[in-house]
């Protein structure tokens, strides 16, 4: 039987078995759902909240030309299926991502010499082909030249102390 040095039994604890305080939170369905959140792929154009992709279009555009006679306007963007599943492109050494399509409006004004006073000429709308943008797959991870990479979220911490001199008048 172990004894301290006092002569008397030690109490043994066992920490192995602490009972939860709070729950684990899913990281990865934390991670997923931001990106979702940003990308807003599953919403109709009309449910969009103005948040992410939604928000830095409409913070670009409308774009207009020096001499204000044309106007290009940002109507809404989708996203089109990937050309590739997660598999094949682990395969064929590629990156997992969808075609971005944003549909723009170009209206074109003529402006009457005499009196300043402008029309509208032309008004034509296309969808125009932005790039690939990465998709995140079930398991939270990004397919990237067929390697799967993961992005580590980091705390931003609040800076420490900061030191400011009187220049001596204190002393």
């Amino acid at each position: 039987m172990a004894q301290s040095f006092t002569g008397r039994k030690r109490i043994r604890k066992s920490f192995g078995r602490i009972p939860e305080a709070v729950q684990m939170p899913n990281l990865i369905e934390v991670q997923r759902s931001s990106y979702e959140q940003f990308l807003q792929r599953e919403t109709r154009v009309a449910d969009r909240r103005e948040e992410g992709v939604e928000a830095v279009f409409k913070s670009v555009f409308p774009i207009k030309d020096f001499n204000e006679r044309a106007l290009l306007e940002y109507i809404s963007y989708e996203f089109e299926e990937p050309k590739y599943d997660v598999e094949e492109c682990i395969q064929r050494d590629m990156t997992y991502a969808a075609p971005l399509k944003v549909k723009l409006r170009l209206i074109v004004f003529e402006t009457e010499e005499e009196t300043g006073a402008r029309s509208v000429k032309d008004i034509k709308e296309q969808d125009v082909y932005m790039g690939d943008i990465p998709l995140m797959t079930d398991k939270g991870t990004f397919i990237v030249n067929g390697t799967e990479r993961v992005i580590v979220s980091q705390m931003h911490r609040s800076p420490g102390v900061f030191f400011d001199h009187d220049k001596g008048k204190t002393h």
